[in-house]
């Protein structure tokens, strides 16, 4: 079942902001509330959108997924802090 629940939220802005705010929202045909929360989600969408995924140039992905095939072996100082990990992690609280 879906949840339609509604939450609030609410900010404090200079008197000028919500001067534009609410002129934008009288011209999309939308009001204040809505205004915000559309231009809110839009923007929420685009940054999780831009972090959740890696674009990569034709070359750069071939590079990676060779890497990842084919990974360099383990230098001193790879083994070295593996080995300081492992200590610390049986050490750690619970």
């Amino acid at each position: 079942m879906l949840d339609t629940t509604k939450e609030r939220i609410s900010s404090r802005v200079p008197k000028p902001v919500r001067k534009t705010l609410e002129e934008a929202a009288a011209l999309s045909g939308a009001t204040l509330n809505q205004f915000v929360v559309q231009a809110a989600l839009k923007e929420a969408h685009a940054v999780l959108e831009r972090e959740r995924f890696v674009r990569l140039s034709r070359r750069d992905a071939e590079v990676f997924f060779k890497a990842l095939e084919n990974p360099p072996k383990p230098n001193a100082r790879l083994r070295k802090a593996v080995a300081a990990y492992r200590r610390s992690a049986l050490n750690a609280p619970d």
